[in-house]
Formats: C-alpha cells, structure tokens, sequence
C-alpha cells in the first residue's frame, strides 16, 4: 500500500506565492510508485482546501475560482488515523476527504515556516518532513539566529536588533544608537522574514529612516547590520540530521543591485552572462565561483550550523564572502525549508529530485520512530489529591 502523503503550501505569509511553486515543483517530482500525493492549500486567511485543481498551478491564476471549486478541509483525529475532515459538507456526503500518513509542508516565511505548522501538525500526532519546531523558530528569527551562532563561535556580521515600539517613541534615540553601535553604511531586515522582502541598506540618516519605515511594515522587530559592500553571497545546501548530515554543491547568486532583491531570486531581474537559471532559484553562478578550499570551508560551516540548530531534512545556509577582509566568510541566513528544496545544488551534487525527496521523506519518518520510543507523559494521580475550592483550593497534604 501506498503512503499518504499530504504536501502544505501556501499560508499567511509574503512568500505565500513562492510556497506555491516550490511545492507544486516537488509534488511533480515525487515518486509516484511509492506515494499517493495529496496537495493542501493554504490560502492567505489560513483555510486549508483540497481538490483536483489544488495541484495544478495554471489554476492559481485565479485563487477566487480555485477555491471556490475546492473543498474547504481541516485536519482532525479519528481512530489512529489523520484525517482531513470536510468543512460545510453537503447532505449525505461522507465527512472525510481523505487521511494523510505523512506532511509534507513546504511553505515560506513567517507563520508557517517558523514554527507554526510544524507545531500545529505535532498537536496531531502527524510525523512530517522537515526541520521541527524549536530549529523553525531558531531560524526564522534572524537576530535570535545570529546570537545562538555568536555564542558557538560560527562567525556571524555584528548587528543589533529594534523593536518597533522603541523606535516610535525616540526615532532620533534609535538612530543615535545604530550609528554608534554599528555604523554607515548598514543593512535593515525584518527578523523574521524571508526572500529579500523588506531588506534595504542605508548609507545616511535619511537612508536609514526610509529603510526602517519599510522593515517595519513586515515585522515589529528588525535587525540592523553593518553592511559589507564588497561582498560575495554563497550558499550551501545541507540534508540529512542530527546523526548524518552532508553538504551540497555551493552556488553564487548574481545581484542586480546592492543586496540580492525578490526579483532577483525569483523573477529574473538579473542577467549575466555566463549565469544559469533554475525555476523559482534566480540567477546564479552554479558551481560558486570560489576556491576549493573556501568550498570546504562554507561546507563545514553549513555542517556545524545545521547540527547547532538541530536541522532535518533539507536546509540552505547562506553565506557572504567580505571581499575587503581577506575574504572572511560569515554566516548569514538559514532557510529551514529552501525554495525549490535547493533540489539544483542536489543535482550540481550528483543527487536527483526524487531521491531528495525520498530521502526527506524517510527522515521524517525516522524521527517519528524515535518520538515514539520517547516519553513524554507518565501517569500519575495527583488530580486524585486535588481539592476545589477557589483561590484556596490545592492538593491534600
């Protein structure tokens, strides 16, 4: 028999269209023979619909339709079994729309990727790929990332973080402090977002106050860096756990400008010759232009971040090279659930879709084995001991 496999995409998040092609790539290379495939969109307001449409992407042209000849699901327990119950059914029409072994989530961004589904699929009892919750949150939050690096001694760019309160009851105190603690030029970044949104460098003050109005639109908390202005952006994809974990073939993405923008990475804007091109990955130079032994070094730093965060699955690190500084290189981002899965740095390493996909898939359902060989729970019977009584009420002594 078949597994279930119920694949996640969409959500509440400005990635939310890059989730779409990410997870309608991986469900067109899924091995077929080992998996029945279920596609579950999540649309902007969190609903959760299934049908024969959801996984074709020329339908996502118009959502409304999409939906609107879609079946509204939820998950629910009934038995042993995950099962995605229908919601509004008609009369006499059966109330589940099918069960799911397995999740699969491959979404983007904040309030999905960060902990939320990982932690709402768990309540479920439901093993799903990728990393779990704790590494997620570890990840998305790109100041609380940079600390955890800093105290193990992984080289990460000084930065300090602003809260958005703070910053609207002293702008002039805020700034004051970012231009003596960190220093023009500098680089501001929602924490907790993904895909270049909201990232700009500023230069003055003017600058500064610009790119913090925009950072602040898609978090309440940002993050503020010294920007390297003579720099190369590596990544490095990473698969496997917290027992076996090998790196990827490293890429080089080519910017247009002075950060790599949205567009960049998912809309062509850049073009350069002799650059390649995959799907939703942008342009980039694939292998990285960069020495065999600066491979091993980010490769061995990808390692060591990947374990630190206690990572499953498939991740991607990402690096910047201060070519002003003997080519120091820091690491910057983790993605917790890469677009595209990085499947192109995979195959750059001899490792084709289906495989990593397969392989994905069986580390969940080795940390599923594991969970179930854990304790989480004990009976007791201190609730025998407890006596009512209001704000005096407590335990029998």
């Amino acid at each position: 028999m078949k597994t279930k496999v119920g694949v996640f995409f969409g959500g509440h998040s400005v990635e939310h269209e890059v989730s779409i092609i990410t997870a309608l790539q991986a469900i067109e290379n899924m091995d077929t023979e080992k998996y029945d495939i279920i596609p579950i969109y999540i649309a902007k307001d969190n609903k959760m619909y299934c049908g024969e449409d959801i996984g074709d992407i020329k339908k996502y042209k118009d959502i409304d339709a999409l939906i609107k000849n879609s079946t509204q699901v939820t998950l629910a327990q009934k038995d042993d079994k995950a099962v995605l119950l229908k919601i509004n059914k008609k009369p006499f029409e059966k109330d589940i729309y099918d069960y799911i072994d397995i999740a699969f989530p491959i979404v983007h961004g904040t309030n999905v990727e960060d902990g939320t589904i990982e932690g709402y699929l768990k309540m479920f009892n439901i093993p799903y790929c990728e990393s779990d919750l704790t590494s997620s949150a570890m990840g998305m939050d790109k100041y609380f990332f940079k600390c955890i690096l800093k105290q193990n001694n992984i080289p990460s760019i000084d930065g300090i973080c602003v809260f958005s309160d703070e910053y609207n009851e002293d702008e002039d105190a805020i700034k004051n402090r970012i231009e003596k603690e960190v220093g023009y030029p500098v680089i501001v970044k929602p924490a907790n977002s993904g895909s270049s949104v909201g990232i700009s460098v500023a230069k003055d003050r003017k600058e500064l106050a610009n790119s913090l109005d925009e950072a602040f639109n898609y978090a309440r908390k940002v993050v503020v860096e010294k920007a390297i202005m003579n720099l190369k952006e590596i990544n490095c994809s990473v698969c496997g756990d917290y027992e076996e974990a090998r790196a990827s073939e490293c890429e080089e993405p080519i910017k247009s400008d002075e950060i790599l923008s949205y567009k960049d990475k998912y809309m062509g804007e850049a073009k350069t010759k002799g650059s390649k091109r995959s799907m939703n990955a942008g342009s980039l130079k694939l292998p990285a232009d960069i020495s065999k032994e600066k491979k091993e070094e980010i490769q061995s730093l990808a390692l060591r971040t990947f374990k630190l965060l206690g990572c499953s699955g498939v991740c991607r690190i990402d690096f910047i090279i201060d070519q002003d500084n003997n080519d120091k290189v820091y690491v910057n981002e983790i993605n917790t659930i890469p677009g595209s899965l990085s499947f192109h740095l995979w195959k750059a390493a001899g490792v084709n879709y289906k495989d990593l996909l397969n392989k994905i898939i069986d580390l969940a359902l080795k940390r599923k084995r594991e969970d179930d060989d854990t304790t989480f729970s004990f009976t007791t019977n201190i609730l025998a001991g407890y006596t009512s009584g209001g704000l005096k009420g407590g335990l029998k002594k």
